[in-house]
């Protein structure tokens, strides 16, 4: 019995060594939920008109009531996803900026210590937090540029009544959708440039 208890260990251990050593660097941290949660905040914002565009967005049962959860989770991945992203790509950075100012003036440059070994890893650090707050910056631009649309769809479903708005915007059969189209539009339409004149 003994010995079945200890194959089987060695069975379990093994198989987590299995594991690829990405897949927990994909995994969202509760650092990546705290931001999310914060995000998804910021997106329902505090008018009818951003939680309903919010609820619309992320609701997945009939009254929308998950949607803040579903955002939590979506959002998570896309936290993981960027700080992956992040990492790489300062990772490279930092090779080609290594290569650029050679061995000695990098080290001196990011190193620490009498010899600077840990040059790559500090530069690595220092950039890939620079691109995560980058990549914050945007969502938070994406966040500011949904709201502003819901609110623009609630006017104008006001302005022209509600069977008029379902008729404009509304794709599906009973035109339910018509909101969450309105939304997606304006935000396509915002972020369209002018043409300009030549």
């Amino acid at each position: 019995m003994k010995r079945s208890i200890a194959t089987g260990a060695a069975v379990v251990a093994g198989a987590l060594l299995a594991v690829p050593a990405g897949a927990a660097a994909d995994q969202p941290t509760q650092g990546d939920r705290a931001n999310a949660a914060q995000e998804c905040r910021a997106e329902r914002g505090g008018s009818d008109a951003t939680r309903e565009a919010f609820r619309v967005k992320y609701g997945t049962n009939a009254n929308g009531r998950n949607a803040f959860g579903k955002c939590v989770s979506t959002r998570a991945r896309d936290e993981a996803q960027e700080r992956k992203r992040a990492h790489v790509n300062a990772s490279k950075q930092c090779k080609a900026e290594a290569e650029q100012l050679g061995a000695e003036a990098f080290a001196a440059k990011y190193g620490s210590g009498k010899k600077g070994r840990n040059a790559h890893g500090k530069c690595v650090s220092a950039t890939a937090k620079q691109l995560e707050a980058e990549a914050d910056a945007k969502d938070r631009e994406q966040i500011a540029e949904r709201k502003s649309a819901a609110k623009q769809c609630a006017a104008e479903r006001k302005e022209i009544g509600g069977e008029a708005f379902a008729a404009k915007y509304g794709t599906n059969k009973n035109k339910r959708n018509a909101f969450a189209k309105c939304v997606s539009q304006t935000v396509k339409a915002e972020q369209t440039p002018a043409p300009t004149d030549s």
